[in-house]
């Protein structure tokens, strides 16, 4: 097979991607998802009266709880499927990445398995969001220093 053949079957099995589609639902369920972090909030200020200080990070936990729960369940990778980026740039995609690392590497054992593979995937995020967070402090500062 020469590159032309290749080229054109790799073209051919290129699956067709309907961008406007999948931007809509991205936004839609990453709304839902943000509607329903609201929700909890609400019900953790206003049922049980707690402090909005002490209630955020509470609904943080509990929304990863519950990614870590349908991840377990085999039902996240479902909802994923349609909702596409809507589901893995909030804190509940995250959780999800950590949780499915740490499932698939469960036959390992919990040091070799689990404990080396749960941060195959999340740990990209917590290296470029220290990075990015620290860059960015920087040039606040410099900006702040100069302003």
């Amino acid at each position: 097979m020469d590159r032309k053949e290749y080229d054109q079957m790799a073209d051919e099995l290129q699956p067709t991607g309907h961008k406007v589609k999948n931007g809509f639902n991205a936004f839609l369920y990453g709304g839902v998802m943000g509607v329903i972090a609201q929700g909890v909030l609400d019900f953790y200020m206003n049922i049980l009266d707690v402090s909005e200080k002490d209630a955020t990070p509470m609904m943080v936990i509990t929304l990863v709880f519950v990614a870590c729960l349908l991840t377990g369940l085999g039902l996240y990778d479902n909802i994923a499927k349609h909702a596409g980026a809507g589901t893995f740039i909030p804190i509940t995609g995250f959780a999800n990445s950590m949780t499915s690392s740490a499932l698939d590497s469960k036959t390992e054992g919990l040091i070799m398995g689990i404990g080396s593979n749960m941060f195959k995937l999340g740990g990209t995020v917590i290296t470029y969001g220290i990075v990015s967070a620290s860059l960015l402090g920087v040039i606040r500062y410099v900006i702040a220093l100069l302003w």
